[in-house]
């Protein structure tokens, strides 16, 4: 699996324990999902273009650098929106937009509700980001949304992944690399990620 990049890290161990916990508080909850989001988009920013730039620092003039890309992070709604502050919190120059599925329960299919994306999709390096990846429809379904609307450089990141949903993405946009914290065991007979952590949407905004 090439095209995936399953992020190993003891902080990362230690924060996956914490959000697979059924008696992890919301609160908790929410915030460790955001602190995990920054691993993940540190990780994932690895291959950003960079351009040196001249600058002074209180003794002499010297060479830095600077991101020269322009990076829309797109998280997938609901659930995606506990992961935008770990991109943000690195640039904070990024644009958002949002993407609104859902997966009907009965066909396990994704259903889009709402689209919103900043200008200039053809020219951006965009991270897809949503903390499970379980069958792959919504994933899916995000990335040729974004592909029609112009896209050329995505990026797909996600907390928990099973390896059905790794195989639906990857089939449908073997183009499309997919940086994940941990890849589970499967999906069971109601497309829910197994051991996995729940449903994530509910978990971080208290809703379960």
């Amino acid at each position: 699996m090439d095209h995936v990049h399953v992020i190993e890290h003891p902080i990362l161990q230690r924060d996956l324990t914490i959000l697979r916990r059924a008696d992890t508080p919301f609160g908790v909850f929410r915030s460790t999902l955001s602190d995990v989001s920054s691993i993940l988009a540190y990780e994932a920013l690895r291959s950003i273009r960079m351009r040196e730039v001249g600058i002074d620092t209180p003794l002499e003039p010297t060479l830095g650098h600077e991101v020269d890309e322009y990076v829309i992070v797109v998280p997938i709604l609901r659930a995606g929106l506990g992961m935008v502050d770990g991109f943000v919190r690195f640039l904070p120059e990024a644009r958002v937009g949002h993407l609104g599925m859902y997966r009907d329960e009965n066909t396990h299919e994704p259903v889009d509700y709402y689209t919103s994306i900043p200008p200039g999709i053809e020219m951006a390096r965009v991270f897809v980001v949503d903390p499970m990846l379980a069958t792959g429809g919504s994933a899916a379904g995000a990335i040729d949304q974004l592909k029609r609307l112009g896209a050329q450089s995505i990026v797909l990141v996600t907390l928990v992944s099973a390896p059905e949903g790794i195989a639906f993405v990857h089939n449908a946009h073997p183009d499309v690399p997919l940086v994940t914290a941990v890849v589970d065991r499967e999906l069971d007979e109601n497309a829910y990620i197994r051991p996995g952590l729940g449903d994530a949407g509910d978990r971080i905004f208290g809703t379960s």
